[in-house]
This record gives structure tokens, C-alpha cells and sequence, in this order.
């Protein structure tokens, strides 16, 4: 059963386009949320709300957004048009996609990084490491947030492109190249349905307990 969402109109108080054809969506922060939940948004013209990770910390005093633009969606053409005091329909935060202080692998692919930016920025950095997986080296957002803080705790993986500190190369076979993955750890992934199935699959061979993996997965 989907969730029925109540939204309210608010407006804008900035956007950006942050690599080609990925935006970045703010407006002031209404209400208190936890790291790693979601928002529903609508333009409010009768259409469904579609699910949005936040992608700031949880005292930020904006909220942010990051989302792709997807030419064919019902959504993302009409929000990647919007300018500064143009408002949007949202609801209020939910979602049990949250981390603590225990230790943790956070992986992600494409905006899929959305949950964890705000975890970051939250503070809940230690004893994580994050592992990214792009396309091309502008799929990398926030990484100039996240490399002078988690170091070689931060591993980028792109499958088309080479550069100096970047793993040539998919995610998934980063990650089956790996000999050292704890399973009494945490692993949070988020990213499409066949990343989080296939990562998932990896890490069970691997020896992670069902239990240990969560996962979310974005449309």
C-alpha cells in the first residue's frame, strides 16, 4: 500500500546544476528529520509526489535535494525548470534508512550518494567508509566534501573514465575484489534496483549476514 502523503507549498531558495543534467534544490528547512529519510514532492498540479532523499545535515538551515534529470519523467523536466522563489509541494520527512554511530560501509551509485551526504554532514563519519560508483568522473558529487574528511575511506569507482585516486572500474567489481569486509559490520547501500541487488548478492557470498545489508532503493 503506498503511503498518503499531506504536502505543503514552499518556496525555493536556491538551485543548481551541479554536473550535466544533476541538481542540487534547496529551500529553508521546515521541520526536524533524521539523516537517511526521504521527502515526497509534487508540483502540486494533480500529480503523485515522487520520493527524494535529503542530502543535507540534519541542522542545516536549508534542506537539500539532489536529484537527475530524466527527460521522459513526469517530474524532473518541470523541477529542473524552477528558479529561485518558485515553490514546490512537499511533505514531511520519513523513512527508516538512518545510520548511527556503529560502524558502517555506506555504498552508493549516481544520486544514490543523496543519504549519505546528509549522514556525512550530520557528523556520523566515524568508522564509515564510503564507496561511490559513477559513470564518468562528474558522477562524483560532493566529493571535495567528503575526501578531506574520510580519506582513503573514501573510494570513487568509475566504469568509463581514468584519473589519479580513482578506482578504474564498476563498483560491483570493486567490491568482489575486496578481502576484508567485516560481517559483523553495517552495509548500506542505495542506488537503482539492479545496483542494490547485485551489490547485495556480492556481499552475501562474501559472507554478510542478510541482516547486516540494508538498502534502499531510488526510481
Amino acid at each position: 500500500m503506498k503511503k498518503k502523503l499531506d504536502l505543503t507549498r514552499i518556496k525555493l531558495s536556491r538551485q543548481r546544476e551541479i554536473a550535466p543534467g544533476v541538481f542540487l534544490m534547496s529551500f529553508p528547512r521546515p521541520w526536524d528529520f533524521t539523516a537517511g529519510q526521504v521527502i515526497g514532492i509534487s508540483s502540486g498540479h494533480g500529480l503523485e509526489a515522487r520520493l527524494y532523499s535529503i542530502a543535507s545535515g540534519e541542522l542545516d538551515d536549508e534542506v537539500d535535494i539532489l536529484y537527475s534529470l530524466n527527460p521522459e519523467g513526469k517530474l524532473t523536466p518541470w523541477l529542473s525548470a524552477l528558479n529561485t522563489a518558485d515553490s514546490i509541494h512537499i511533505s514531511e520527512p520519513f523513512g527508516s534508512f538512518t545510520c548511527g554511530g556503529e560502524d558502517a560501509w555506506w555504498i552508493a551509485s549516481g544520486t544514490g550518494i543523496a543519504p549519505f551526504r546528509s549522514m556525512f554532514l550530520t557528523g556520523l563519519t566515524k568508522g564509515k567508509k564510503l564507496l561511490h560508483g559513477g559513470r564518468d568522473l562528474s558522477s562524483f558529487y560532493f566529493n571535495e566534501q567528503f575526501l578531506p574528511v574520510l580519506g582513503n575511506r573514501y573510494v570513487r569507482c568509475c566504469s568509463r573514465e581514468e584519473a589519479p585516486g580513482i578506482y578504474g572500474g564498476r563498483l560491483t567489481r570493486y567490491l568482489m575484489e575486496q578481502t576484508d569486509m567485516p560481517p559483523h559490520e553495517k552495509y548500506y547501500l542505495c542506488g537503482s534496483a539492479e545496483m542494490v541487488v547485485d551489490v547485495r548478492d556480492i556481499l552475501l557470498t562474501k559472507g554478510i549476514p542478510f541482516n547486516n545489508i540494508i538498502s534502499e532503493i531510488y526510481f
